[in-house]
């Protein structure tokens, strides 16, 4: 699976001033442990589950799963929004979760049928963009960072978002250097590099670090080769750029099937970034609300969960799973990182009313 964002839109500003919805037309009061009142149609990121566990599903529970999937959040959340088409579960990321709860656009989860809840690391509850866990359930979690060619420019360099907007580090690249075409993630790592972190400020509504951010991204526009969320790993790995910044697995993919995978590397900037998270979700206009939650509770079993990163090589939210994980995935730093790394990186808060600063600043400095 390749995670991209997408661009952050105005609706973060209606979100912010909208309410939670406590009913929905859908309910799933009624649905236990292993219901199901009909064929699931589960909307998701592409190359985001193992073919293997649909068929487990469907040979388990005897019904069909139609699988579809989308590139960004925006899309997915058009396709909600318009009703054109009906889907059971969704997989929306951190802030969309926040956004689709605000905008009325999900369930709420009966918890006692899906079992397998308790199976979750504690580092994956009462996250901030649904500290509850009313209405989305972590389905797998990743890091963004920075991937680099070290055949192209060895191996002696500081694992640093300077590396993209040092001025005395990058324009030694220039040409050579692609940024996510993505607002609240490009942002976040200007912020990081200049010492803040989203969650202060937004806490603070600190809008000369945004500033700051802006300027320091304005001023690496001039090096940057594209802006890309799509194939910004498949670009190192071609040659097209020698230092890509992305999502983890959007690079493990890239590289698994690279003749010249010794020479690529993703790092974690030291200077921190996002840990971000994709979440189940039954959206209002579900049909088979207790299929999707069965397909939830399946999803968190312990082997069940392992299947899905042994395959994708994102991180598990789920503790239960780890027994099952591939030593190797768990091992490397860079799917699960420890120590500073890991307190060096955040989960996307609520944005607010700071989200249409965030997306104005970078497309300022695009121009």
């Amino acid at each position: 699976m390749k995670r991209w964002l997408g661009v952050l839109v105005a609706l973060m500003l209606v979100a912010a001033a909208c309410g939670g919805s406590e009913e929905a037309a859908v309910s799933t009061s009624d649905c236990g442990p292993g219901d199901t009142d009909g064929d699931l149609s589960f909307y998701n990121w592409a190359e985001y589950i193992d073919p293997d566990l649909i068929d487990a599903f469907e040979a388990e529970y005897g019904i069909s799963v139609e699988y579809t999937e989308y590139e960004s959040n925006e899309e997915m959340l058009a396709q909600v929004e318009a009703g054109a088409a009906v889907y059971d579960l969704v997989v929306p990321s951190d802030y969309m979760v926040d956004t689709m709860i605000q905008e009325d656009l999900l369930v709420k989860l009966n918890k006692d049928a899906i079992p397998n809840l308790g199976n979750l690391d504690d580092a994956f509850t009462n996250l901030p963009f649904d500290e509850a866990g009313d209405f989305s359930v972590p389905y797998q979690w990743g890091t963004t960072g920075i991937g680099v060619n070290v055949g192209a420019i060895g191996e002696g360099f500081d694992p640093s978002w300077a590396l993209l907007f040092d001025a005395d580090v990058a324009d030694q690249y220039q040409g050579r250097i692609s940024l996510l075409d993505d607002p609240l993630e490009a942002m976040v790592a200007a912020l990081h590099y200049a010492g803040y972190t989203l969650e202060e400020v937004i806490a603070d509504n600190n809008l000369d670090a945004i500033a700051e951010a802006e300027a320091i991204l304005a001023e690496a526009n001039a090096r940057v080769a594209k802006y890309d969320s799509v194939n910004f790993g498949d670009d190192l790995v071609t040659g097209e750029v020698d230092i890509a910044h992305g999502w983890s697995g959007g690079f493990f993919a890239s590289f698994a099937e690279a003749d010249n995978a010794d020479e690529l590397v993703y790092i974690i900037p030291k200077e921190g970034g996002v840990r971000w998270v994709d979440n189940m979700a039954i959206p209002v206009t579900a049909e088979h609300p207790c299929s999707a939650s069965t397909m939830i509770n399946f999803i968190l079993d312990a082997e069940n969960g392992a299947t899905l990163t042994n395959w994708n090589y994102y991180g598990s939210p789920n503790e239960a799973s780890e027994a099952f994980i591939l030593p190797e995935i768990l091992e490397d730093e860079a799917i699960y990182p420890s120590g500073d790394a890991l307190e060096n990186l955040e989960f996307i808060p609520q944005v607010g009313e700071l989200g249409l600063e965030l997306q104005d600043a970078f497309t300022r400095s695009k121009s």
